[in-house]
């Protein structure tokens, strides 16, 4: 049996040092810990997505930073005409159908949009126009507009289902909310309609337009068990009609997008990161003064984008 030597003084000194600086070592590391944890950012749960539309989805997948801007520091820009235009002709058209369908004429809808018109402009356009000779004006070229509607259908032959129809709907831990224009039964089966008083673009830039239309006929399935069979847009400065079957394969891959955007909405919102995604679409955009893509270009460049 091997027996130990007793330890030294010194032995003792270094071993109290030892047991010091580990001591010391674990504080160090445990205040580094306790620092980065408090400085970590905090999402606010309540800055996550708590519903989403069609629009503000489809504006997320063309371009990110258009969506913040609208969506997140909800930036407010002047009213136009064309927006008049298209606010005042829809509750025109809403109104049209609630007549009975040998009333539904011309003459009758253009007085329908003089009078919403009357309804809306002191309340959400009262600083549009300089003078009563503008207004008139634009009053005239948007009764020229609508006459295209009759050229397009026949609202004595159609019976809408619904309109203006506002839908709130859970997909799974999704909730999307938004206004459905329109939805008549045809022969072959449901049909949904969206009324655009501007000109029609090239058929391939209707994609995000049919990609909203998609969104609500899945709000549609969800609802009332019945998958429309077609998705229509019609363009009344024109007019222009685009239209696209629907099946039940498509829905599904619509909501499977939908999730994905969902998802990479609430990451953009924790990281603060909404990268512009510069295209044809920018000439159209309101934010173009303010959007980072455009903050070095001059203005003429800007402007040709």
């Amino acid at each position: 049996m091997t027996s130990s030597a007793a330890p030294t003084a010194t032995d003792s000194l270094w071993i109290t040092t030892c047991v010091w600086f580990m001591s010391a070592v674990v504080r160090i590391v445990e205040q580094t810990m306790t620092t980065t944890e408090d400085t970590q950012p905090e999402t606010d749960p309540s800055a996550l997505l708590e519903t989403l539309s069609p629009s503000r989805a489809g504006d997320f997948k063309v371009c990110p930073q258009l969506f913040k801007f609208k969506a997140i520091d909800r930036i407010e820009v002047p009213p136009t005409v064309y927006q008049a235009r298209g606010t005042t002709a829809h509750l025109a058209l809403q109104w049209l159908f609630d007549l009975s369908a040998e009333k539904r004429t011309p003459e009758t809808l253009y007085e329908l949009f003089r009078k919403a018109w009357v309804d809306l402009r002191d309340e959400e356009y009262p600083e549009l126009f300089d003078n009563t000779a503008d207004e008139r004006e634009w009053g005239l070229e948007s009764l020229k507009v609508l006459a295209n509607y009759f050229l397009i259908e026949d609202p004595t032959q159609l019976e809408p289902l619904d309109r203006e129809l506002d839908m709130t709907e859970d997909l799974g831990e999704m909730t999307i909310r938004g206004i459905l224009d329109r939805m008549e039964e045809e022969p072959d089966g449901l049909v949904i309609t969206d009324y655009k008083t501007g000109k029609a673009p090239p058929e391939q830039y209707a994609i995000p337009a049919f990609f909203a239309l998609k969104i609500y006929a899945l709000l549609i399935r969800k609802r009332i068990g019945r998958t429309p069979v077609r998705l229509k847009l019609m363009y009344l400065n024109g007019p222009t009609v685009y239209q696209i079957p629907v099946t039940d394969a498509q829905l599904d891959a619509t909501q499977r997008k939908l999730e994905a955007l969902w998802a990479a909405i609430n990451r953009a919102i924790v990281a603060n990161d909404f990268p512009p995604r510069p295209g044809k679409l920018c000439g159209w955009c309101s934010f173009q003064d303010r959007c980072p893509a455009f903050a070095d270009k001059p203005d003429d460049v800007a402007a040709a984008s």
